[in-house]
């Protein structure tokens, strides 16, 4: 299935796409008691923040665990995490994905922390495993730690989306897996 397209929001300017045309893809995971689901979101029509939490919680209303990953242009990747229904947590790849896009902006307009680098996480830990072949341009934002306790920790989700080579879709895949949802993500992008 082809993701939508939306335009740019008005003074966003992108030089590599013809005629402002960001292509989004929206996928959200629900955990229940009986294992993962998986479901497309069309973000087009959504105003604000409040209105995508409320399409993550009816993609899945008896999930415990709902996470919602947004890729835009193979460029930006966003993920919302949803515990019973409430406590938002934002993380986006790059800060730039509010300025070079209306369903970026909304996901990420109220999101004013950056997300902890990885040098400071470098400093803690001098572990060279999940060290990326760094994204000098990336400014993530948000709460790297929110898929922590489901096994992707800061470090690593930071090191995913600063490797050279690592599309957002190739993030969300492996972030998937390790979290227990990949065939069901698999699933929904052969639909």
């Amino acid at each position: 299935m082809r993701p939508p397209s939306y335009p740019l929001p008005s003074g966003a300017e992108d030089k590599n796409r013809v005629g402002g045309i960001v292509s989004i893809f929206a996928a959200a995971v629900g955990r229940t008691k009986s294992g993962w689901t998986a479901s497309e979101l069309d973000l087009g029509g959504l105003a604000d923040i409040d209105e995508v939490v409320d399409a993550l919680r009816d993609a899945e209303p008896d999930a415990d665990l709902a996470v919602l990953f947004v890729e835009s242009d193979d460029e930006y990747l966003a993920i919302l995490r949803l515990d019973e229904g409430e406590d938002l947590r934002v993380f986006s790849s790059d800060s730039a994905f509010a300025e070079e896009s209306r369903v970026g902006s909304v996901l990420l307009g109220e999101v004013e922390t950056p997300a902890l680098g990885l040098d400071d996480l470098n400093a803690r830990d001098d572990d060279d495993e999940d060290r990326p072949a760094a994204t000098p341009d990336a400014d993530p934002i948000g709460d790297a730690e929110l898929l922590g306790d489901l096994g992707v920790s800061a470090k690593r989700l930071l090191a995913l989306c600063g490797m050279d080579g690592m599309l957002p879709s190739d993030v969300t895949a492996e972030i998937c897996q390790k979290i227990g949802c990949g065939d069901e993500m698999e699933e929904l992008r052969e639909a």
